[in-house]
């Protein structure tokens, strides 16, 4: 059935490939491959990120995560997770586009294997080295938008604003950054990182970014899948939000219905 004109979007384009999902959806902390292969399958998703450095890579050592995934349905985005200098994600991306044919990399230099923060210095350097190898980086990084500027300058096909740190589940904690983000550059702004909840999808969404890309929501929950099916319906909710345009805050009640000739109603 043909969608109404309402319903209809235009897709999400990140530098050479181009997604029908704005749910980005990682591997990682599942229970099973097969409980993956599932969630995914839910959220709608149509990209999913793969930590390079954890995926086994023999198939002679047992089974990979890369059996459950499907190719022809799901774009494959691999990331450098677990690098702490730019040298050690430039070689992991490296490593990834001869294994995957894939020019697409979500950059990761980590500060200290603490709090997990992006560390900018190293961003940038492995950004600026990753575009002159023709690579279309995704980069994950702090929701400062002065840095966010550099890295769009630097040639990234998308910027990648932490809601809150990795894992936290405590989500979008400085929307305003995001919004001045969002100004600032005109590659697609995605919110990568600590979101832990449904509602936390939809906010982002209304603010306006480009998509969200989530792992731990969904692989911690409860119910995983039904997470997973929460998250779709709340990326769809906010992003229609989003198009539609809230209505104007106001401080004082405003009647549904005129009361404008309404008998017995003082003007």
């Amino acid at each position: 059935m043909a969608a109404q004109a309402w319903e209809r979007d235009e897709p999400l384009v990140l530098g050479r490939t181009t997604l029908r999902s704005r749910l980005l959806v990682g591997t990682g902390k599942y229970a099973s491959f097969e409980q993956t292969r599932e969630a995914l399958e839910v959220s709608g998703t149509d990209c999913v990120t793969v930590a390079v450095r954890r995926v086994n890579l023999d198939r002679n050592a047992g089974p990979s995560l890369l059996d459950y995934i499907d190719r022809s349905k799901y774009v494959i985005l691999p990331n450098t997770a677990g690098c702490f200098d730019a040298a050690t994600a430039i070689r992991t991306a490296e490593l990834a586009r001869e294994l995957l044919d894939t020019p697409l990399v979500k950059l990761e230099v980590l500060g200290d294997p603490k709090t997990l923060l992006p560390d900018p210095v190293g961003t940038l350097e492995a950004t600026r080295e990753l575009v002159r190898q023709g690579f279309d980086v995704l980069v994950y990084c702090s929701d400062d938008p002065r840095l966010g500027v550099h890295l769009a300058e630097l040639g990234a096909v998308s910027v990648m604003p932490a809601g809150s740190p990795i894992g936290s589940g405590l989500g979008v904690l400085n929307p305003n950054a995001i919004r001045i983000l969002m100004e600032l550059v005109s590659v697609p702004v995605i919110v990568d990182a600590g979101v832990g909840t449904a509602s936390d999808v939809a906010l982002a969404m209304e603010l306006g970014v480009a998509g969200v890309l989530l792992n731990s929501a969904i692989a911690g929950a409860r119910e995983p899948l039904r997470m997973a099916s929460a998250m779709r319906d709340a990326c769809r909710a906010g992003r229609n939000a989003h198009l539609a345009g809230r209505i104007e805050r106001r401080l004082y009640a405003n009647a549904s219905s005129p009361l404008e000739g309404v008998i017995g109603v003082r003007g």
